[in-house]
């Protein structure tokens, strides 16, 4: 009594985040590169804000080897055992570059506060021009991974680090600028507590999404309820239960359920009928990847194994 329905999803077409891999491997080259040059800035100015920015670069680098990682794996065939394949390795690639944006996050915010306490000389001339220089980088960065930032969480998760690598950037020719007319010297941590305050609450966010995929929550984007509507809407179905909407990984929502549908109906349209008109509705409707439909007569639940539930 059941039946699939895949209109791009779970075959052979890989993960939306694999269409932007030479995207993100150009933003990867980038990032190690501005993070060298930073980080031999930062030294040389004995600027806290510019080897704050460097480590978050370098912990963004490190976070777009493991998204590039993760869709090769992610697009590797399903296997007997593995029926999802490892469309998942995304996710938990996401889940794990909030992790090093925490730590990079709480040790910027650590450093800035010490160097409050024990202030240091800065030259803010040159880290005016390495501010600079990273500022046009991440600025081709943020072209690169525009397009892709709504189809994939990893995708996203990689727009929101160049974005606050941008952010930090712009703060760090905010402190070099001040530093160097007015010789104001506390403007440099000030400058890398706002990168660090910049770095949580987006991080925060991203894990949120991750595990919502993980605990398999419907995608924010599908309601539920009216999902329940227009299967009910569709002629001869009588009932629903065990409706479960979630998300494998990015650009992969599925839906399974239990339709009770009249047997006068059944009898008449038979199964395939009532299958297309319920994939119509809902394909018509919702972005749902891939849908997989138990069509019932009315009273088979009671029937059905505790297992079935």
């Amino acid at each position: 009594m059941g039946a699939g329905h895949d209109h791009g999803g779970l075959g052979g077409g890989g993960t939306v985040s694999a269409a932007h891999r030479k995207r993100l491997r150009m933003a990867l080259a980038i990032t190690l590169t501005m993070t060298a040059v930073q980080i031999v800035g930062g030294l040389v100015a004995d600027s806290l804000a510019l080897l704050a920015d460097a480590g978050h670069m370098a912990t963004d680098a490190l976070g777009l080897g493991m998204a590039l990682l993760a869709i090769h794996f992610a697009n590797r065939p399903a296997t007997e055992r593995r029926t999802y394949g490892l469309a998942r390795a995304e996710i938990l690639a996401a889940l794990a570059n909030c992790v090093l944006l925490l730590g990079v996050g709480g040790y910027i915010l650590y450093e800035a506060v010490h160097r409050f306490l024990t202030p240091a000389g800065t030259d803010g001339g040159l880290t005016l021009v390495f501010g600079v220089v990273g500022l046009a980088a991440n600025s081709v960065s943020l072209a690169l991974l525009l397009r892709g930032r709504r189809e994939s969480l990893n995708v996203r998760g990689a727009f929101l680090e160049v974005t606050a690598d941008t952010l930090g950037s712009l703060a760090v020719i905010v402190s070099a600028v001040a530093v160097t007319l007015t010789g104001w010297e506390a403007a440099d941590p000030i400058a890398s507590l706002l990168i660090g305050l910049m770095i949580v609450p987006r991080t925060v966010r991203l894990a949120r999404e991750a595990l919502d995929v993980l605990l398999e929550a419907a995608p924010r984007d599908v309601d539920l309820a009216e999902v329940r509507a227009h299967i009910l809407s569709v002629h001869g179905v009588e009932d629903l239960h065990d409706l479960h909407v979630w998300t494998i990984t990015s650009g992969m929502p599925v839906l399974s359920a239990h339709v009770v549908v009249s047997r006068r109906v059944l009898d008449a349209m038979g199964h395939e009928q009532v299958l297309q008109e319920l994939q119509g509705c809902l394909g018509e409707h919702f972005d749902v990847g891939h849908c997989t439909f138990q069509l019932e007569p009315h009273g088979h639940a009671a029937h059905e194994a505790r297992l079935c539930h």
